[in-house]
C-alpha cells in the first residue's frame, strides 16, 4: 500500500512538472514569435492562465493570455508599461509550440499603457512648460499667446478618448501672481489640443484615461482579435 501511495505521489510530481515545462515552453515561443515578427526590443513576459495547462491545450482554448510588452512605439509617440490581456483564446497546441501565432484568435484584448507626460508636452501648444498631476486635476503651466501678448497662467484640463487620439479641452485658468486676469474663452482654442495616441496593439481603441503622477494612464479594447494585428513599428 506504502508503495502504491509513493508512485501515485511521483506521479502526480511528474504531471505537474511536466505541465509547467509545456507551459513554459509554449510561453517562450509565443514571446519569440511576437518579438521577432514585430521588432521588438526585447521578447515580451507572456503568461497563459488556467490550470493544469495541457488539458486546455488539447482543448485548443485558453481564459487569458497576458502579453507584457514594455515599451512601445507607434503613431509618432512611445507609450511605456505596455500590458495586452487576451481573454477567450483559441489557439491550437501545434500552432502554439510551431510559431504559427497568426492562427491565435482571441474574444477580447484589453491594452493598458501609461503615457508619460513628457510625451504629451510634446504635442502641446507652444509655450507650454510643464505638465502634472494634481488634487485639482491636470495642471498646464506655461506662458501662452493672448490676442498675441505673451502671459503665464496655471490652466487645468481634462482629458478624453476621441476618434483622433487623446483631446486635451482647458476648464478652467489661473493668472499668474500679479498678472493680468485671463478669460478661458481666449485660451480655449489656443490650449485644446490632441496627442494622436488612436489605439493601441491589435486594434485596441481608447476607451478610458486616467491622469497620474507620472502620466496618462490609457485603456483600450478590441474584439475578435488575431496575434498578427500587432503592429510593426515597436521599439
Amino acid at each position: 500500500m506504502r508503495g502504491l501511495l509513493i508512485t501515485l505521489v511521483v506521479l502526480a510530481i511528474a504531471l505537474v512538472a511536466g505541465d509547467r515545462v509545456a507551459v513554459a515552453m509554449a510561453q517562450n515561443e509565443i514571446g519569440r514569435k511576437i518579438a521577432a515578427e514585430y521588432d521588438l526590443s526585447r521578447q515580451p513576459d507572456v503568461t497563459i492562465g488556467g490550470f493544469p495547462f495541457l488539458t486546455q491545450a488539447l482543448d485548443g482554448r485558453y481564459p487569458n493570455v497576458d502579453i507584457q510588452v514594455g515599451q512601445w512605439s507607434g503613431q509618432n509617440l512611445t507609450v511605456r508599461d505596455l500590458d495586452v490581456v487576451l481573454t477567450d483564446v483559441d489557439a491550437q497546441l501545434n500552432d502554439v509550440l510551431g510559431g504559427r501565432t497568426a492562427n491565435l484568435v482571441a474574444a477580447t484584448a484589453t491594452a493598458t499603457a501609461l503615457v508619460p507626460y513628457d510625451t504629451v508636452r510634446d504635442f502641446a501648444p507652444s509655450g507650454t512648460e510643464t505638465i502634472s498631476h494634481s488634487p485639482e486635476g491636470l495642471r498646464v503651466t506655461g506662458t501662452f499667446s493672448v490676442e498675441g501678448i505673451p502671459v503665464p497662467a496655471t490652466v487645468v484640463v481634462t482629458v478624453a478618448p476621441t476618434e483622433g487620439g487623446i483631446e486635451v479641452t482647458p476648464v478652467s485658468v489661473q493668472s499668474a501672481a500679479g498678472g493680468p486676469t485671463i478669460s478661458l474663452a481666449l485660451l480655449r482654442s489656443t490650449l485644446t489640443f490632441t496627442v494622436p495616441l488612436e489605439q493601441l496593439p491589435l486594434g485596441a481603441r481608447l476607451t478610458a484615461i486616467t491622469p497620474s503622477t507620472d502620466g496618462l494612464l490609457v485603456t483600450a479594447v478590441a474584439h475578435d482579435v488575431r496575434f498578427s494585428d500587432l503592429p510593426k513599428a515597436v521599439a
